[in-house]
């Protein structure tokens, strides 16, 4: 992969093909130090226990059916766990969220979210358009109280080509950069990926080749979060380290 990848909502400055692949790699196999004790023993020990959220989230398995509370603990691994409450507002949410979700995969028409045209994204095309429907899914989790982050999030398990992620500090750098006529912050992912795609698709690529499967929808909201919570250096030294190296290839 030589082709840098221009994401304004990362930053001013392109981020470089060969950082980006160690981000994601560093994303999917670092891990950090855990000091765990049972409630029955005396004396705990040392653990090492993944870093970020891929084996918790993108590597559980997609339930075969409807949204439920397999989809909310998978969620829990990437966003961290819900109240009582929240957790019942999104269970009794997730029905109404099904039925909208249908209409965005049916809508989409079996196009990955970067293969849609630019009018799924404005509101000049509204109604029924991805974006639009988008909207509404996080309208219907704020009505019903539900975390609009980890219903994202169980959509996207469930549809990684498709349905975008979001969390509170992506969709404030992602803010700044919507124009006039957006339907909502994903159009400037869908512009984002557009204006990479050759850059995407070889990362896409090159990861994997190294075993870490993402989606270039899934890439993009990994690259965003490191760097906009000031993780990305050490996400890149990480997939760098030998000893990471070899823990996720095999090889030595």
């Amino acid at each position: 992969m030589s082709e840098p990848l221009h994401l304004p909502s990362a930053g001013p400055e392109p981020i470089p093909a060969d950082a980006a692949v160690a981000a994601v790699l560093g994303y999917a196999a670092a891990r950090r130090p855990l000091y765990y004790r049972a409630p029955n023993v005396r004396t705990g020990r040392w653990a090492e226990v993944p870093a970020f959220g891929y084996e918790r989230f993108d590597r559980r398995p997609v339930p075969d059916a409807p949204l439920g509370e397999a989809d909310i603990l998978t969620a829990e691994g990437l966003h961290g766990r819900l109240g009582r409450e929240e957790w019942t507002a999104m269970a009794a949410a997730l029905p109404a969220v099904q039925s909208l979700a249908d209409d965005v995969v049916a809508q989409a028409a079996g196009r990955a979210f970067w293969e849609l045209p630019e009018d799924e994204f404005s509101v000049l095309a509204e109604p029924g358009t991805v974006g639009a429907l988008l909207r509404e899914i996080g309208e219907l989790c704020a009505s019903a109280g539900a975390s609009r982050w980890h219903v994202a999030a169980a959509l996207h398990h469930r549809h990684p080509e498709l349905f975008p992620l979001l969390h509170t500090t992506t969709r404030w750098a992602l803010l700044p950069h919507s124009r006039e006529g957006d339907s909502g912050v994903a159009a400037v992912v869908h512009r984002e990926l557009l204006n990479s795609a050759d850059a995407f698709a070889e990362l896409e690529a090159a990861v994997r080749a190294e075993g870490v499967g993402l989606t270039r929808l899934r890439l993009h909201d990994v690259l965003l979060w490191l760097s906009a919570t000031l993780r990305f250096q050490h996400a890149v030294a990480a997939g760098r380290a030998p000893v990471l190296t070899e823990r996720r290839t095999g090889r030595a």
